[in-house]
């Protein structure tokens, strides 16, 4: 018996020139593929006149076996055999050499590398080397044949647009291996992707599709298209719902692609102009302040700063009294005050009264005013009072004014001071958390469209504790001045109020005072 190798795989799915050995007595065996010839299901025309089979092998009948799947497949599946499967036809899975057999669809990659996809239950497996650092279909169309070439999430979606626009071998259609394609294939694919004027994306509208729609189009600028699938998922729901012209039709119109974060076409721009929300003011109640900034504005970071001892708190309660008075839903955190003294903090504003010292309220009708108080101030479910456990920081306080704003509908959170709500061992160690946390408030403020509050305490200079940061990322700085060694109590209790930084007005400098009375410990503008 001799043996000849290095000869043609009559398997067209392994598609290797000279990896097949072939003896005397009409059998063989492929190095590539691992698998024997003739098989014992069926014959292959071309095949049996380069590699004729002795014994009754050549006079072999194939009969179709029926077998009912949920993929609607209509033929057998065997070695060899293009069926029509999830309204893909026999011609498109040739075309692309992909075999079906009872368990399972091979997709063979051009360095022979096999992705084998399950049918009874949705998973995949590799074998024969499979790398998963090419492209399916790649091997089938020339570098530069074509202006666009088309890249799907799948295989079965770049066998559905292949067949939907009859491209043959004329507009190429080639799939990635998974929705994260790695590092190695797109060194690989570069050369090759670039010899396209136009990379057009036909991928899934999911968080999967649109990081990869990111990533190719930095990787290919100004050359990146992607397909509109609504209302339908993907390319192959289109084929099997009889919606083949509709999916041409978005292909066609495919629009170029940028970024989410970049905007680059009418359409971007109106989108932009018709569905960003409405930043609202709502004014302080000090009337020199709203003549400055027109009132605190949604979707902001607002700072009022100020050193220890001058009455920032009293202040914050002010404004969140006033935004109560109009409607407005609030949530608040005073870190250095206990619940009830907070409470009450609000409570002597209604009642006009000193009522945050329980040991000054011995009257039973003063105890009345404070009941009826309460019940007004929180009966309209304006008022949200929340409290941070020991140990939690900064991304507990960015998950409570998520649920502040998402749930609960507040427009504004306010809560102090911001230095305590991060806990470093060291001035640097605070530094960086506050400034990490200052950027995430003022992009959590104009995500939410919510106005985030807070107060910081200041150094020396003036600036904020431990981190500039926290000014720099604030819309609004508001600062407080009180001389609290004046001869006169009147001075000493007068707080004066100056507009450091207004981002949206542009409105800076003097914006009034507010005098301190200790007999209803509240603060009132002084006109």
């Amino acid at each position: 018996m001799t043996e000849t190798a290095h000869l043609e795989c009559p398997y067209v799915s392994c598609g290797s020139s000279n990896a097949f050995s072939y003896n005397s007595d009409g059998y063989g065996k492929c190095h590539s593929c691992d698998r024997g010839y003739p098989s014992s299901q069926k014959m292959f025309d071309w095949a049996k006149e380069k590699y004729p089979t002795k014994g009754g092998n050549d006079n072999m009948t194939f009969t179709p076996k029926a077998v009912a799947y949920t993929y609607s497949v209509v033929e057998d599946k065997s070695d060899g055999s293009y069926v029509n499967m999830r309204s893909i036809n026999s011609k498109t899975m040739e075309d692309y050499g992909v075999l079906t057999y009872s368990d399972r669809q091979e997709y063979v990659y051009p360095s022979g590398g096999i992705k084998v996809r399950k049918l009874a239950e949705k998973g995949f497996y590799a074998k024969n080397n499979f790398k998963g650092d090419e492209l399916f279909g790649m091997n089938l169309f020339t570098a530069g044949s074509s202006k666009m070439v088309t890249i799907t999430e799948g295989e079965l979606d770049a066998l559905s647009v292949a067949q939907i626009l009859k491209s043959g071998y004329t507009n190429p259609v080639v799939s990635l291996p998974s929705a994260t394609p790695s590092k190695k294939l797109w060194e690989n694919c570069a050369d090759w992707l670039n010899s396209f004027e136009k990379i057009i994306l036909s991928v899934d509208n999911d968080d999967a599709g649109n990081a990869l729609a990111d990533k190719v189009s930095k990787l290919f600028p100004n050359k990146v298209y992607r397909v509109d699938h609504r209302p339908f998922k993907d390319a192959n729901e289109f084929l099997q719902g009889g919606k083949a012209a509709e999916f041409k039709s978005a292909w066609w119109n495919a629009r170029k692609y940028t970024p989410e974060n970049v905007l680059n076409s009418t359409e971007d721009f109106l989108s932009l102009y018709n569905d960003t929300p409405e930043h609202q003011f709502y004014k302080t109640g000090i009337e020199a302040l709203d003549d400055k900034i027109l009132g605190l504005m949604q979707g902001h970071f607002t700072v009022i700063k100020a050193p220890t001892g001058i009455g920032k708190t009293e202040v914050m309660r002010y404004l969140e009294y006033n935004m109560i008075q109009q409607g407005v839903p609030i949530a608040a955190w005073h870190l250095e005050e206990t619940k009830l003294r907070s409470l009450l903090g609000l409570v002597s504003y209604e009642c006009n009264d000193n009522l945050t010292r329980r040991d000054l309220i011995v009257q039973k009708d003063a105890n009345d005013r404070v009941i009826d108080a309460i019940k007004k101030l929180t009966s309209k479910e304006l008022f949200y009072q929340f409290f941070l456990g020991d140990g939690q920081g900064a991304d507990e306080l960015c998950e409570q004014i998520r649920y502040f704003a998402v749930a609960c509908g507040c427009k504004f959170v306010f809560f102090e001071p911001i230095q305590d709500a991060v806990v470093g061992s060291s001035e640097e160690g605070k530094e960086t958390m506050l400034a990490d946390l200052s950027v995430r408030l003022s992009k959590l403020a104009a995500e939410l469209n919510v106005g985030i509050v807070t107060i910081a305490h200041t150094n020396e200079n003036g600036d904020p504790k431990y981190c500039k940061m926290i000014g720099q990322r604030a819309s609004v700085i508001i600062d407080l001045s009180r001389d609290k060694e004046a001869d006169s109590l009147e001075e000493r209790n007068t707080t004066y109020i100056r507009v450091e930084k207004n981002r949206p007005c542009s409105e800076e400098g003097a914006a009034g005072m507010m005098r301190f009375n200790s007999d209803t410990f509240t603060l009132r503008e002084v006109i």
